[in-house]
């Protein structure tokens, strides 16, 4: 039987955990989803000025170091944007540059607060959504199906490791039955 994975299916043979070929192409499937789901090492692209209000937003709430900065935006998008120090830092060199940061160091670290100017900056800014709000709202259907899809992976990937045959054959059939609905549902839009 041919897999929509291009394996050659779930017959008998020698696969993994004595499963015979059943086992192989459950892991070749499973290993295909999983990369399929996997999250990209990259960051999205985001507008040329977004590192620079999302600074400037960050620090009119308080004074940060660089590190902090990152990890803000990071929680703060839901984990869809991380931005390099490769780009904050430039920025927040930029910033200072323009007179809108100040920098202070303590502990070995920089700590970057706004200038007069700055906050005036960030209140122009401020008027409209912050750049990771915009990411967070675009990557919400990115990542709530991919953590589904892996974990059906996991799910699937335990059964065919400890399941009875008959409990990896229900596995498949379950399996079949969610991609020919999934299909539906785009059938319908």
């Amino acid at each position: 039987m041919s897999t929509s994975f291009g394996g050659t299916g779930f017959g008998k043979g020698t696969g993994p955990f004595g499963l015979g070929d059943l086992g192989a192409g459950v892991w070749e499937a499973l290993d295909q989803m999983r990369t399929a789901f996997e999250p990209r090492p990259s960051s999205p692209r985001m507008k040329s000025g977004d590192v620079r209000a999302a600074v400037l937003t960050l620090l009119a709430e308080k004074p940060m170091h660089g590190y902090q900065i990152i990890q803000e935006i990071d929680e703060r998008s839901g984990g869809s944007w991380k931005p390099s120090a490769g780009s904050v830092y430039p920025t927040l060199q930029l910033l200072a540059d323009e007179g809108l940061i100040t920098a202070e160091e303590a502990g070995g670290r920089k700590t970057y607060s706004l200038t007069e100017a700055g906050r005036i900056d960030a209140d122009a800014a401020s008027q409209s959504s912050a750049p990771w709000e915009s990411t967070s709202r675009e990557s919400g259907r990115k990542t709530a199906l991919p953590k589904a899809g892996v974990e059906l992976a996991q799910a699937a990937a335990q059964v065919a490791r400890t399941g009875t045959p008959e409990q990896v054959q229900q596995a498949v059939e379950i399996i079949d039955d969610a991609r020919r609905r999934l299909y539906a549902l785009l059938a319908q839009g």
